[in-house]
């Protein structure tokens, strides 16, 4: 996996750019300069999306009508073009090697991506949604019948909650209806469930070790999927009154989360910062670990300001990876030219180009 050249047009502050690649790839500049934002257009290219803005127009640069991203990728040796284009009011177009895709989902997974950026903390404070959209992507990655029914599951919790929401209108329901969503509900969750529990059984020992790797020592952190138990179906139907009276689905795997512990106790509440910074460092290294193990590929590994956001001791954990050949390729970002030159140091210099921003 090899992003050999990147063309940005009108996206977010970046008015036109184009970048050709070696295998580590730095952007050293000021805050503001549009560091993160290159990191942001590969992000794009592999999920259809960025990974910070939930509005798609919003990426679409000030005064401009449009903005385009072009990559060229080296796909276990075959040359491949993804493009992205969005056009103010019109409707986003991907396409692979000059074909257009009818949908977006066909497209995740081609090129497996790995973030790793200072928000990531939201993993642990965010609310569940979070924590499950994490391991959705994971998984969706290297498993496109996963990402069907998880798109399936939704459209169908979409029109029970619409059919629960009439009742509080109407004060009736189609109960032929509900059932039949229901049933499809209890269809795709119990594969969604099923698919999430064997990703946690190959999860945790990776991470376990990134873990310890990372902060030297044999503190245990573990992960506990929470989720529904018994028929989903019979669950559904016996929450039906109070579904109505709230007007939403209360039940299914649309409610799973995920509990962090460090030596059994909760992440979130009985951890230093410094061990949330390593548990996370830890649950990215651990994705990429998964993706490669199972794609057979080594996913495009993303750092956004890691020198500046984590310690010495932490960072230098990553560059030792970097510089054994545990990873592919990569893209850093940072403001400060002489810290990346030192982090990299001779005997990755040959292996890196920087921009200057």
């Amino acid at each position: 996996m090899f992003l050999r050249n990147l063309k940005i047009s009108n996206f977010k502050n970046i008015e036109n750019s184009e970048f050709d690649f070696l295998q580590i790839n730095c952007f050293v500049g000021n805050n503001g300069v549009g560091k993160t934002n290159v990191l942001d257009a590969i992000y794009y290219l592999s999920f259809c999306k960025s990974f910070f803005n939930h509005n798609d127009f919003h990426s679409i640069r000030y005064g401009s009508d449009f903005f385009a991203l072009h990559g060229d990728y080296l796909i276990k040796g075959v040359e491949e073009k993804i493009s992205c284009v969005l056009k103010e009011g019109g409707k986003k177009q991907i396409k692979h090697s000059g074909k257009l895709y009818t949908r977006h989902s066909e497209h995740i997974g081609r090129i497996p991506v790995v973030m790793i950026a200072p928000n990531d903390h939201i993993l642990i404070t965010g609310g569940s949604d979070v924590r499950r959209k994490f391991v959705d992507q994971i998984i969706s990655q290297q498993d496109s019948l996963y990402l069907q029914n998880l798109i399936r599951y939704n459209k169908a919790i979409e029109q029970r909650n619409k059919l629960l929401k009439s009742f509080q209108i109407y004060h009736s329901v189609d109960e032929v209806n509900l059932l039949i969503w229901e049933e499809q509900i209890a269809v795709y969750g119990k594969f969604i469930q099923e698919k999430r529990k064997n990703f946690f059984e190959k999860f945790l020992e990776p991470m376990n070790n990134f873990y310890q790797f990372i902060s030297q020592n044999k503190e245990e952190v573990s992960l506990e999927y929470q989720t529904f138990e018994g028929d989903l179906l019979s669950l559904l139907k016996e929450n039906r009154e109070k579904d109505k009276i709230v007007g939403y689905t209360t039940v299914g795997v649309h409610k799973d989360d995920l509990l962090f512990s460090l030596k059994e106790m909760p992440i979130k509440t009985h951890a230093s910062q410094g061990q949330q910074k390593t548990f996370l460092l830890a649950l990215k290294l651990a994705q990429f670990d998964f993706l490669l193990k199972n794609m057979a590929v080594k996913p495009i590994l993303l750092l956004d300001d890691i020198f500046d956001k984590f310690d010495f001791e932490r960072v230098s954990r990553i560059l030792a990876l970097l510089e054994d050949g545990s990873f592919g390729q990569v893209f850093i970002t940072d403001t400060h030219l002489e810290r990346v030159e030192k982090m990299i140091g001779e005997a990755l210099k040959n292996k890196t180009k920087i921009f200057k921003l």
